[in-house]
């Protein structure tokens, strides 16, 4: 009754420290950022019904996160775990440099977070700038020959301007991801079943 099935990596048999422990770090990261959930220790492969494999090919998108847009169309879905045995023959030909392009791929097809980056260090670096200046008024009420008043003043300034300028190209950031997931050109929904249409009037 499931039109999606994948199988999920319960254990890595005789892979590095290195690889497992950026594969755990990576999938947990995607997880908590993505705009759907998307399953952990998952691959490409998996069985899939017809509907759900017409509606992926629908999808005008050129860099393809598959897990990502598997798990974005909905439909019933469930895993089958499995523990992956060591290669058979042959060597890896999937670098980390290509596992960290696919990561990247991965969050930026799936979440605004990394455009927002900016606009959460430009209110840190305001907060931070505001702060500053408190401290500085206290020390011009308080303690006027105190030899670090100049010195601050100028901080504060370099921190002001600073965060003006991130917050300026986070708001630059939401205009860029808008017209990003206009580009995408994804359906606003999906169905699971058309009954009473010819294919011509779908």
């Amino acid at each position: 009754g499931y039109e999606v099935v994948y199988a999920q990596r319960t254990k890595r048999r005789k892979e590095s420290w290195f690889k497992r422990f950026t594969a755990y770090v990576f999938y947990r990261i995607l997880q908590r950022l993505a705009d759907v959930n998307i399953p952990a220790d998952t691959g490409d492969f998996c069985l899939m019904d017809r509907k759900v494999v017409d509606i992926l090919n629908k999808m005008p998108e050129n860099n393809r996160y598959i897990r990502g847009l598997r798990a974005w169309i909905g439909f019933r879905q469930t895993s089958v775990k499995f523990e992956r045995d060591p290669r058979f023959a042959g060597t890896v030909k999937y670098t980390f440099r290509k596992s960290f392009k696919l990561a990247i791929n991965s969050l930026i097809s799936f979440s605004k977070v990394p455009l927002r980056f900016s606009t959460y260090l430009g209110l840190i670096s305001a907060a931070l700038s505001l702060l500053m200046g408190l401290i500085v008024l206290y020390w011009r009420l308080y303690e006027p020959n105190s030899p670090v008043t100049g010195l601050a003043t100028i901080v504060i300034s370099i921190f002001f301007l600073g965060s003006v300028q991130l917050i300026s190209i986070g708001i630059l950031g939401e205009y860029v991801g808008r017209i990003y997931e206009e580009v995408k050109g994804r359906p606003l929904y999906t169905l699971a079943e058309v009954a009473g249409f010819t294919p011509n009037e779908q």
